[in-house]
């Protein structure tokens, strides 16, 4: 089995108090362990997506910016990695198994070359960790699902706006798209 942790927008706008669309407490309290996943997968080898929101400010045709905040601004702080996540980025940025992706949309797949660039790594298992649980880590996973990709979600390393939310997340990923729910 190959594996690919893809790390979706754990970023200081969904995660810092003063984000601009943060989960907040909930999203802070996975810092370290959304780290440690991440560590441990480029330990093991494993290729590692950092699939993160980009936005443009003023970009009023953008379907996300009639339903959100603008948020994950190019050019802002707001896109930078929060907490030790972001220490691990910087040492690793230049190694070839490490990689930063934008993104326009909830899916890491969606507008982006990663499936291609999962299949010439012979991926067939995504390791899902980052926020939102239920918008995009939902939707890069039933895109992967769609591709035939095999998926883990690291539960304790995904967050959600609500507890609401995050529940009925894991429920979908879990029972709909028969992904494997670590700890």
């Amino acid at each position: 089995m190959t594996k690919a942790l893809i790390s979706i927008d754990y970023t200081v706008d969904f995660v810092a108090d003063q984000g601009r669309l943060t989960a907040g407490k909930p999203a802070q309290a996975i810092a370290e362990r959304i780290a440690q996943v991440t560590k441990e997968a480029f330990e093991n080898g494993d290729y590692i997506v950092f699939a993160i929101d980009g936005h443009e400010e003023g970009d009023d045709l953008h379907p996300e910016s009639k339903l959100f905040p603008p948020h994950n601004i190019m050019g802002t702080q707001g896109r930078d990695l929060y907490g030790p996540l972001a220490d691990f980025y910087q040492a690793n940025k230049d190694h070839a198994r490490v990689r930063w992706m934008d993104k326009r949309h909830y899916s890491a797949f969606s507008g982006t070359d990663l499936d291609v660039r999962l299949r010439e790594r012979r991926v067939d298992t995504v390791v899902l960790t980052g926020v939102l649980s239920d918008i995009c880590v939902l939707h890069t996973a039933i895109d992967a699902y769609n591709k035939g990709y095999r998926i883990e979600v690291v539960a304790s390393a995904i967050a959600a706006l609500t507890e609401e939310s995050h529940q009925f997340a894991l429920n979908h990923l879990r029972h709909v798209l028969g992904a494997t729910i670590v700890d």
